[in-house]
C-alpha cells in the first residue's frame, strides 16, 4: 500500500478508493460486504492495476518488447518459444521481487497467439485477424439459451425485448472482430432458436397449420409441416417454418443484428 500511497498524495483519491472497497456487492437485491479484494466488474480493479503495474509497462518498454495490457491481464509478444520462456521467467521474477506481486502460474503460459485469449479475443498467428475466443462464444451461447429457453412461457415480443440489451452490448464489444461469418452464423442460430420457441408455443397441428397459413405458406406445405412428427429443433429448420418466419419478420419485431457491415 505504501507504493500506491507514494504515487497518489491526494487524500481525496485515497478516500475514494476506500469507499469503493467498503461499498460491498449487490447479490439478489441485497448488498453483501466484501472482506477482501475488489468488486468484480467495477472500475477500481483496473484503476489500481494501472497504478501498481505502471512500472511493469515501463520495464517492458525499456526492454523493447511488444505487449498489450489491460488491468492485470497482459500479453507479451516474442519471436520464438525459447524467448517466451526466458521472458516469462524474468518478468515473473521482476513482478515478485520488484513489485511484491504474486504471479498466477495457472493462468500464465507461453503459447502461440491463436492458442491464448485476451479480453475475450484471440489473434491469428500472423496477426491478420482478431477472432472471438471459443470460451467467449460458449458464454454467449449459454446466455442466449437461457433467454430463449423453450419453457419460459412468454410472448415472442417479450423474448426479443429481453434479448435486445444483451445483443446490443455484446455487439458493441465483439463486433470489433474480423470474422464476419462467425457473427452471421450466430445470427442464424438465434433466429432458429426463436423459430423453435414459436413452433413449440403453437403447440398442436391445428394451431401450427393456422399460423403457417397466416404467414403465407401454401395449404399443402403448411399441412405437411403441421402434421410432421419431427422434433422441435429439426422443425425449426424446416423449409416451411423458415419461409414463414424469415429474417424480416424478426427485424420487424426489433431483433438486433450482431453483424453490422462496414460501408466503404
Amino acid at each position: 500500500m505504501s507504493r500506491v500511497a507514494a504515487r497518489i498524495p491526494d487524500k481525496r483519491v485515497l478516500k475514494l478508493i476506500r469507499a469503493f472497497l467498503n461499498a460491498g456487492v449487490l447479490e439478489d437485491g441485497l448488498v453483501r460486504p466484501v472482506d477482501e479484494g475488489t468488486p468484480q466488474g467495477g472500475p477500481l480493479s483496473p484503476f489500481l492495476s494501472n497504478i501498481v503495474l505502471d512500472d511493469l509497462d515501463k520495464e517492458l518498454a525499456r526492454r523493447g518488447h511488444r505487449f498489450c495490457r489491460y488491468a492485470d491481464d497482459c500479453n507479451i509478444y516474442l519471436r520464438s518459444h525459447h524467448a517466451g520462456e526466458r521472458v516469462r521467467v524474468s518478468i515473473s521474477r521482476f513482478l515478485t521481487d520488484k513489485l511484491r506481486l504474486k504471479v498466477n502460474e495457472a493462468k500464465s503460459a507461453v503459447a502461440r497467439p491463436e492458442e491464448r485469449k485476451f479480453l475475450g479475443f484471440s489473434i491469428a498467428n500472423d496477426g491478420s485477424q482478431r477472432r472471438i475466443a471459443p470460451k467467449a462464444l460458449d458464454k454467449f451461447k449459454d446466455r442466449i439459451r437461457e433467454i430463449t429457453c423453450r419453457t419460459r412461457g412468454i410472448s415472442l415480443q417479450q423474448m426479443i425485448a429481453d434479448l435486445t440489451p444483451y445483443l446490443i452490448g455484446w455487439r458493441g464489444y465483439f463486433g470489433f472482430c474480423q470474422t464476419p461469418r462467425v457473427l452471421t452464423n450466430l445470427e442464424a442460430w438465434i433466429r432458429r432458436r426463436l423459430r423453435l420457441y414459436l413452433w413449440r408455443h403453437w403447440r398442436n397441428g391445428h394451431n401450427r397449420f393456422t399460423e403457417l397459413r397466416r404467414f403465407g405458406i401454401a395449404k399443402f406445405a403448411a399441412s405437411v409441416a403441421a402434421g410432421s412428427p419431427t422434433g422441435l429443433w429439426r422443425m425449426s429448420g424446416h423449409p416451411a417454418v423458415q419461409h414463414a418466419l424469415r429474417n424480416h419478420v424478426f427485424d420487424s419485431l426489433g431483433l438486433p443484428r450482431i453483424f453490422m457491415p462496414v460501408l466503404a
